[in-house]
């Protein structure tokens, strides 16, 4: 470290910069959903049976909402 004030101040704004910028990086909603989908393809492409089946039981639930409303009682 220097004993020059105005260094000092650079070295610890540009650590801030670095860190403000890891943290939007971690937070941020498009990273987060690339990252998502990168691990849902690497999944999907290593076993895609339990996606399937997740995918299957989803669209039975959702055709059994939609029949029960058109069915249901008003």
């Amino acid at each position: 470290m220097s004993d020059n004030p105005a260094r000092r101040a650079d070295e610890l704004r540009a650590e801030l910069e670095a860190t403000l910028n890891e943290i939007d990086n971690r937070l941020n909603p498009r990273v987060k959903g690339a990252e998502l989908g990168r691990r849902v393809r690497s999944g999907y492409e290593r076993n895609p049976v339990p996606y399937l089946i997740g995918a299957a039981l989803a669209t039975a639930v959702v055709v059994g909402l939609v029949a029960w409303a058109i069915a249901g009682e008003d």
